[in-house]
């Protein structure tokens, strides 16, 4: 496998995880805020951590806890709209680029058990 830097997926998640940080910045519910910058940061650093590791099995696993990170950013995502910490239009990009990055993780995970 080639370096996880290449992979489309930990770009995108990166990307967001920028967003996420840049977002709640200035949010004075410290507790809510790293939470959330957390779960972003977890979804690409379970993906970097993963490739790194020395079989698919295990790459497979960190690809599944980044897919979970996904599903908490989402969540939390939800919770942010209704605090009024964010609006809803970066709600729902955020939560798009969020069922895209779990499309893609879930793509990358069954290609691993298919490649045995």
């Amino acid at each position: 496998m080639e370096g996880f830097e290449k992979l489309e997926v930990w770009k995108r998640s990166i990307g967001l995880s920028v967003k996420v940080h840049s977002t709640f910045t200035s949010c004075r519910d410290f507790s809510f805020r790293d939470q959330i910058q957390r779960s972003a940061d977890s979804i690409s650093n379970n993906i970097a951590e993963g490739s790194e590791r020395l079989s698919k099995a295990e790459f497979r696993n960190f690809l599944s806890y980044a897919k979970g990170s996904a599903g908490e950013l989402r969540s939390q995502t939800h919770l942010a709209q209704k605090l009024n910490y964010i609006d809803a239009v970066t709600a729902t990009q955020w939560n798009s680029e969020l069922l895209e990055i779990s499309r893609m993780l879930y793509g990358l995970i069954k290609s691993l058990e298919n490649s045995k």
